[in-house]
This record gives structure tokens, sequence and C-alpha cells, in this order.
């Protein structure tokens, strides 16, 4: 599912591809429900391709968003995000993730992610599990 869900550069919110041509895409505002086109030169990257820096590895974005998901009890966040400090974000975050690392994970990465969440809450997109491959794909990745 997170691989429909969009960020686009200079543009507030998230959202959803609605379809696919030749030299763009249409996107449909997760906010304002508004359908816009996305050119080749926007900058452009699903949610399924994010991951979150940790002390050892990093942590794919659906496995983060399930966190938060079972720490809020599919609610949104329990975190006023416009008026909370760096200091209450890592510390909220760090009850998610707590291997996180601090020094690449940024407040302001923490904030965008949370509201990232409560927007993906309020539109009822709840399955943060990535799409299973199909036989079909999976058996032309092995016959390259």
């Amino acid at each position: 599912m997170l691989k429909t869900i969009l960020s686009i550069s200079g543009k507030a919110g998230l959202f959803k591809m609605v379809s696919q041509g030749k030299n763009m895409l249409i996107a449909e505002s997760l906010v304002e429900k508004k359908r816009i086109p996305v050119y080749t030169r926007d900058k452009v990257i699903s949610l399924g391709d994010i991951a979150i820096y940790t002390d050892d590895a990093e942590i794919p974005l659906h496995e983060v968003l399930f966190c938060i998901k079972n720490k809020e009890n599919g609610q949104a966040t329990s975190i006023d995000l416009p008026s909370a400090k760096p200091d209450a974000l890592r510390a909220y975050f760090a009850e998610i993730l707590p291997n996180f690392d601090r020094v690449r994970v940024y407040p302001s990465d923490i904030k965008k992610l949370l509201s990232w969440y409560n927007l993906l809450i309020a539109n009822d997109i709840t399955d943060f599990t990535p799409k299973a491959k199909t036989t079909e794909e999976t058996k032309t990745e092995t016959a390259e």
C-alpha cells in the first residue's frame, strides 16, 4: 500500500498515485483531494522506498509506522506536533524505535514522519505491510 503513497518535494502533505502516463503521474492529495500532474522534473519518493537509520541498519518505513500504530492503538499520535520540542520528539521516537540513530535522524524528520502517520490514519490508510510479491514477479526475477 505504501508504494502508491508519494511525497513530492515542494508540495505539502502526501499524495496517492492515481494514474501513470508516459512522462508524468497523476496524484491525488490526501489533504485536499485534488488531482495534480507530477512531471519527471519533480522529486518524488514513494513511502515504500523510505527507511529510518538505526545504530545497526536501516528499518523500512512500514515497520516504523506499524510500531507507531501499535503504540497508539491505531489512533493519531498522542504528541502535539506543532508545539513539540526536539527533546520530546526524540523521547517519543525512542519509545517506538529505541535504537534509532540520534545523529542522522533529526527532530524535523521525526516530526515529518509523525505527521505522515497522522495523515495516513486520518485517511483510513492503516495497512502498512508491504504487498507480497506475486508468483509471476518472483518467477521473472529468478529467470533473469
